[in-house]
C-alpha cells in the first residue's frame, strides 16, 4: 500500500509586513485584503497542526496544490521554501503553484528559483522541463500541471495552455499504457461547469476533454476552499477530482475549517483500490472526520457526504 498525503492553499502567514517597493504593484490591492480580512481566516497555529498531524500519520508522499503565498513577494518567497523544508524534503513533497504564487510576473520567475527542487521532475523524464512534470513514486506516476497564470486584479483565473495540455495529454497516455497510477496535480479545478468566472480554469473544457481522452487515476486540486468530490469521464471509467479547503483557514463565512486528505492506494492496473481518509478541525478538534472508497463514479457536493464520522 502506497499512501499519498494532498494538501492545498496553505497561505504561509509571513512574519512581517513587505517592504514598500514590493507593494508598487497589484500587490498593494492584495495586501490590504490580507491586512482587512484574510489574515482572520488563516492562521499560522492551524497550519503547523495540519502539518503535525500528516507527520503523525506517515505518508509516503505529499502533494501540495499551489496558493502557499499571499502577494509572493521576495520575503513570501523565503517564508514558503521554509515551510516546505519544514513538511519534507523535495524528494517526499511534489508542488504546483496557485494564482497566488504568480501575483505579479516577477513572482513567475521568483517562486520557480526559490521552490524548484519541488516542482521538478524526475532526471530521467521530460527533457523539456517545465510543466507538466513526472515524478514516479511507488506505484505512483505524479503528474504536476500549472495553471497558476498573471491576471489582472480582482481576477483569480488560471488557464493551462495549449502546449502544457498536449505535452500532458500524451504523458498520460504514455503512462496509462505503462500500467501506472496517474495522479494529477493542479490548482484549479478541471471541471467542466463554468464555475465563477472571476476564479475559473478558463480552458478546463480542453483539459478535461484531454483527459476523458488520456485517462488518470486521480486528480487533486485547491483553489475553492472547499471539500468537494466530482468526477470527469474517462476513457476506461469516471475520474476523482477531489478538493480541498485551505491547510491555514479557521471556520469562516460558510466554509470549513482546514482539512486534508490522505489516500490509500494499492493494487495493480485495471484494478486499483483507493481509499480516502479526510482529515480536518471540527468543533476545535483535528480528527477524522470519514473515509470513502473512489469508486462510485457519483458526484457528491463534499467528500464522505453521505458517510458516518470515523473515530
Amino acid at each position: 500500500m502506497f499512501r499519498l498525503a494532498h494538501l492545498s492553499d496553505p497561505h504561509v502567514p509571513p512574519d512581517g509586513p513587505p517592504r514598500r517597493r514590493d507593494l508598487l504593484s497589484q500587490r498593494a490591492i492584495g495586501w490590504v485584503n490580507w491586512q482587512r480580512n484574510r489574515r482572520r481566516v488563516h492562521v499560522r497555529h492551524v497550519l503547523d497542526a495540519v502539518t503535525g498531524d500528516i507527520h503523525t500519520h506517515a505518508p509516503d508522499h505529499i502533494a501540495v496544490t499551489g496558493d502557499l503565498a499571499i502577494v509572493s513577494t521576495p520575503a513570501e518567497w523565503r517564508a514558503c521554501r521554509a515551510w516546505l523544508d519544514h513538511i519534507g524534503p523535495p524528494d517526499k513533497v511534489s508542488l504546483v503553484p496557485g494564482n497566488h504564487d504568480t501575483y505579479v510576473r516577477r513572482a513567475v520567475t521568483g517562486t520557480e528559483l526559490a521552490w524548484r527542487e519541488y516542482m521538478a521532475g524526475d532526471p530521467d523524464t521530460l527533457a523539456h522541463g517545465g510543466f507538466p512534470y513526472l515524478r514516479r513514486r511507488g506505484p505512483l506516476a505524479l503528474v504536476g500541471c500549472s495553471s497558476a497564470i498573471v491576471t489582472a486584479p480582482f481576477l483569480a483565473t488560471g488557464k493551462v495552455g495549449r502546449d502544457q495540455l498536449a505535452r500532458l495529454e500524451m504523458l498520460l497516455a504514455r503512462l496509462g499504457r505503462e500500467g501506472w497510477f496517474r495522479v494529477v496535480m493542479i490548482h484549479h479545478p478541471p471541471t467542466r461547469e463554468p464555475g465563477d468566472r472571476f476564479r475559473r480554469l478558463l480552458d478546463a473544457r480542453e483539459v478535461a476533454a484531454a483527459l476523458e481522452r488520456a485517462g488518470a487515476e486521480l486528480i487533486l486540486h485547491g483553489h475553492e476552499h472547499r471539500a468537494t468530490l466530482r468526477w470527469l469521464p474517462g476513457p476506461v471509467a469516471p475520474i476523482p477530482v477531489v478538493g480541498v479547503p485551505s491547510a491555514s483557514a479557521l471556520e469562516h463565512s460558510g466554509r470549513p475549517a482546514a482539512q486534508y486528505n490522505l489516500f490509500d492506494i494499492s493494487g495493480m492496473a485495471g484494478a486499483w483500490s483507493c481509499r480516502m481518509i479526510v482529515r480536518g478541525f471540527d468543533g476545535g478538534v483535528l480528527h477524522t472526520l470519514c473515509e470513502q472508497e473512489l469508486r462510485t463514479g457519483r458526484d457528491e457536493v463534499a467528500p464522505c457526504a453521505a458517510a458516518p464520522r470515523a473515530g
